[in-house]
């Protein structure tokens, strides 16, 4: 991987568009030509839509936190946040709940992620009328920059707290959200940059030891985040600390952070005496 650092990949996006050089820096580190890179992305978004898309709003996880959610919000009817804003919570929790209830989902960056790009990224699509190929390149961006996160910090809650999770897919997707709707280099690491800084400190507390309570919330938080970030960044509002300095912040906040609060089940909301209770039912005997 070539690119350890934001300033890195905005230097080669200097010379070609960032997805380019996304695109091409995974031809040379994998040894592939141009064309299966590009199919290779392509088979993630078509997994990603149907992600989505096979959502059912009947099915219930093992531990019963999750499923049904999407549909509620769905069905919602008029929302302080509109129809739009709407659209993208239902699909961050369409995801989301597919992967708690062991559906197929794209890991992006990770499986307790997985529900933010597409959240933002398929009504963006639907919205805007774009093709595959136009989206494929929105993966590149995001892609590239998840790649400096995961180099100069880390991917994992276990490793960093959740805002290495959320957090990273927050800020992959406020970049691409900012390619899609023709964006600068420099605004996409702007956007990621504000989305970060907005989830630094993020801790992760799976209640029970389960990838549910609050994760699949959380991916709607970073869904909206990711927007939010995009729009300031593309309005000209920008971070006043770089990129990478965003970036290395949040390594050493998750260093920081105790282990109770590092996927352990241990700390917050797992702590909590409802969260406890929830850990033990769900540890009991098979009913």
């Amino acid at each position: 991987m070539a690119f350890h650092s934001v300033g890195a990949l905005l230097n080669e996006a200097a010379h070609m568009p960032l997805w380019e050089a996304v695109l091409a820096d995974d031809c040379r580190d994998r040894g592939v030509e141009r064309a299966e890179s590009l199919e290779r992305m392509g088979a993630l978004w078509r997994a990603m839509v149907r992600s989505a898309a096979e959502y059912d709003p009947a099915r219930r996880s093992a531990s019963g936190l999750s499923g049904g959610q999407a549909a509620k919000m769905a069905g919602a009817g008029e929302t302080l946040c509109g129809p739009y804003m709407q659209k993208v919570m239902e699909t961050a929790l369409r995801v989301a709940e597919q992967n708690a209830c062991m559906g197929r989902i794209v890991a992006a960056p990770t499986a307790g992620a997985s529900g933010v790009l597409p959240a933002v990224l398929l009504p963006l699509q639907d919205r805007l009328g774009l093709g595959q190929e136009e989206m494929v390149r929105c993966l590149y961006v995001a892609a590239g920059f998840g790649q400096v996160i995961a180099s100069r910090a880390s991917i994992s809650g276990a490793e960093g707290g959740c805002q290495a999770e959320i957090g990273s897919a927050s800020g992959m997707a406020a970049a691409a959200l900012v390619h899609a709707m023709g964006g600068t280099p420099g605004q996409m690491a702007d956007a990621c940059a504000l989305a970060l800084q907005n989830m630094l400190g993020l801790v992760c507390d799976p209640v029970a030891g389960l990838v549910e309570e609050p994760c699949v919330k959380r991916n709607v938080t970073g869904a909206v985040n990711a927007m939010a970030c995009a729009d300031m960044a593309l309005a000209g509002v920008a971070s006043a600390i770089p990129c990478d300095e965003v970036i290395d912040a949040m390594a050493a906040v998750g260093r920081a952070m105790p282990a109770a609060l590092r996927e352990t089940g241990e700390g917050g909301l797992a702590a909590t005496s409802t969260g406890r209770k929830i850990a033990q039912r769900s540890s009991g005997p098979a009913r």
